[in-house]
């Protein structure tokens, strides 16, 4: 016998071998009918795995965030069989197809290109095996057997050869005819899917390598209910609308040019405004909470990274840079010189940084510390280069060369709540200057870690009282945590729903043990001082990427790059409307004077497509009543209204950044 422990800590015992679903018959019949898996001792699996262990145990009903990896893996094993049928069993070789948080995903060998077109065949496919409620079915395999099944499926047989020798092989069956290697979880039939759809396909080399095979992917996702379904398409929809990299060209705000480099974005003066303007506010917010602004080199040796770690671990995400040191004497001119094997070799190796935590740490060593001056906290819009691999880079979401609001904070474990609470305090201000929502999540302590229980205990109760004290909800994810120390993640939340990476605080304890870094307490022994990587918006790339998203264009006022456009109805009225231009100027707000040639119409149309906050239209009526007629992007016209009083109300919407 077992025993089962239930979340309301009771337990139950059962004989071994036990399944979910007659665990949850148990307890209830209804819960015996609407469960479709369950997470037992911190792992999903499904209705049809045995349980041969004592452990804690969750049912999964559909009502659970957790059931849709089962539906959508399971749909991803049914998208398999499909193609399958259409294009051959013999002609089609299986990759992998995994759930993924949106959806899912299957990659495909097949000599022949699959189109967009062609995705509406497979789902008739797909709905023919949903409805035939084709079962799911598992079964544990030997090695043997394993590689004698999948003889003609080449990335199966990779993927068997790598598992350990005593790995626990498991195979689905779907229906009769189709099997799959697979660790699960699956749903109990395929007529348990009941709405899907496939969205895309996309080209994808075989694990993610370029040196491999490009595979052809489909993408695809379900929900239990058809409305849900309905739901995330229209979402989808609005998220094409909102697309920054087209609104990122449309409102001339940047670009990136392969001919300088992937992943490297050109801020033109509309995003510079935009940018300087954010930095600015945060430029100030940091001030007023007590950080000490610092500019650090954007190349340091590359023993400096082997010290923090970076090279180790990190070093295929980072650019290297061979220094060879010359004699005075020799004459290098300005022609290109190429090294040679030798001049490599001897060279001094630089690196890009991928990070700026080891530049504040020298700066935090340059003089010694004592407990009166912690806590110290530098501040840097640090510029920073990682190799991302081609294939992931997507606009300004994820690049190459990005700047940092980056912040550390080195201080006493006495102050370390307090700490958190400051940064949290400028967090809740981010988000509620920029009007987004946000989830709050605490990763505590990993398998592996460094550092003593006893700073980790410390260190996590530090991040959650701060959080409760402050009055904040949060999630616990067990394990989440860096291997350095807990950290709070906060995911933020756009218009339309979707969750963005956010806000980081994170407690180290690798980088002050590998620097060495301490301050002398008040006892006169050297302490290590407790460091805090902490980053508001994180990347400035990727946070104007989520603002130019969620405002889909239409920035705020206070952000917008062009705030005002004045727009004559005919050439007479350019000298008035210079007027208007000049007094807007002097008052700082950032106007623009549509003089050409054109009807009045399309200098609105205009206008609307740059998504310019107010259109401000003179003629003869305007001028002889020192006025300008007012339309607003969002309220529509507003009417006629005095040049001061105009003035007047722009400057409170943009001080108050309504």
């Amino acid at each position: 016998m077992i025993e089962i422990r239930l979340p309301d800590g009771s337990v139950m015992e059962v004989e071994e071998g036990v399944t979910v679903k007659e665990i949850a018959g148990k307890i209830a019949k209804s819960l015996e009918k609407n469960a479709v898996g369950a997470v037992f001792n911190g792992e999903l699996i499904d209705t049809l795995t045995p349980i041969k262990v004592s452990g804690d145990i969750k049912i999964i009903t559909s009502k659970d965030e957790e059931s849709l990896h089962i539906l959508r893996h399971s749909a991803s094993h049914v998208l398999a069989k499909a193609v399958k049928k259409i294009y051959g069993d013999d002609s089609v070789k299986l990759a992998i197809g995994p759930s993924t948080e949106e959806g899912f995903y299957y990659d495909f060998d097949l000599p022949e290109t699959i189109s967009e077109e062609d995705l509406g065949k497979i789902e008739e496919e797909m709905a023919k095996i949903i409805k035939e409620k084709e079962p799911f079915k598992r079964e544990v395999v030997s090695r043997e057997k394993a590689l004698e099944l999948f003889k003609n499926e080449p990335y199966k047989i990779e993927l068997i050869n790598e598992l350990p020798e005593d790995a626990e092989i498991t195979i689905y069956w779907l229906g009769e005819d189709f099997y799959d290697l697979c660790r699960g979880p699956h749903v109990e039939h395929a007529g348990m899917i009941k709405a899907f759809k496939l969205l895309s396909l996309a080209g994808a080399y075989w694990r993610g390598d370029s040196r491999n095979k490009m595979l052809q992917r489909i993408y695809g996702t379900a929900f239990w209910k058809k409305s849900q379904l309905d739901d995330y398409l229209h979402r989808l929809e609005e998220a094409k609308k909102r697309d920054h990299r087209i609104l990122g060209k449309q409102l001339d705000l940047f670009s990136i040019h392969e001919e300088a480099g992937p992943g490297l974005v050109f801020w033109h003066p509309n995003g510079a405004i935009l940018r300087q303007t954010i930095e600015a506010w945060a430029e100030e917010e940091h001030r007023k909470r007590g950080y000490e602004r610092v500019y650090t080199p954007h190349l340091m040796k590359a023993e400096l990274w082997k010290t923090s770690g970076h090279y180790d671990f990190y070093k295929e995400n980072m650019f290297f840079v061979p220094v060879v040191e010359h004699d005075e004497d020799e004459k290098l001119g300005n022609e290109e010189i190429p090294l040679t094997p030798e001049e490599i070799e001897r060279a001094n190796w630089y690196a890009v940084k991928p990070m700026n935590c080891p530049a504040h740490i020298l700066i935090y060593k340059s003089q010694p510390r004592s407990y009166r001056d912690l806590p110290i906290r530098y501040f840097e819009f640090g510029t920073v280069y990682r190799y991302e691999k081609s294939g992931s880079l997507h606009g300004l979401l994820r690049v190459r060369g990005f700047t940092q609001d980056d912040g550390h904070i080195f201080c006493r474990p006495d102050q370390l709540k307090e700490e958190i609470q400051s940064v949290l305090d400028y967090v809740m201000e981010l988000l509620s200057t920029f009007k987004l929502d946000y989830v709050i999540n605490i990763g505590t302590k990993p398998e592996k870690y460094i550092g003593t229980d006893e700073q980790w205990e410390h260190a996590t109760n530090s991040l959650i009282e701060a959080l409760r004290e402050r009055g904040f909800d949060y999630n616990i994810v067990e394990g989440d945590g860096a291997f350095y120390g807990p950290k709070i993640d906060i995911a933020v939340l756009d218009a339309i729903g979707r969750k963005w990476d956010g806000p980081t605080i994170q407690v180290d304890f690798n980088l002050p043990e590998r620097f060495d870094v301490h301050y002398v307490d008040r006892d006169g022994e050297k302490k290590r001082p407790v460091l805090v990587h902490r980053a508001i918006m994180g990347s400035v790339e990727r946070f104007i990427g989520l603002l130019i998203e969620h405002y889909a264009g239409l920035f705020p006022l206070w952000l917008a790059p062009v705030q005002a456009v004045i727009i004559p109805v005919s050439d007479k009225y350019i000298d008035y409307a210079d007027e208007v231009y000049k007094k807007l100027k002097k008052a700082g707000i950032r106007v623009k004077l549509d003089d050409e040639s054109g009807k009045v119409g399309f200098k609105i149309r205009k206008a609307e497509v740059q998504k310019i906050p107010y259109m401000l239209i003179v003629g003869q009526k305007e001028r002889e009543s020192n006025t300008v007629s007012v339309r607003s992007k969002k309220e529509g016209d507003i009417g006629s209204m005095p040049l001061d009083k105009l003035v007047d109300r722009l400057k409170f919407e943009i001080e108050n950044k309504i």
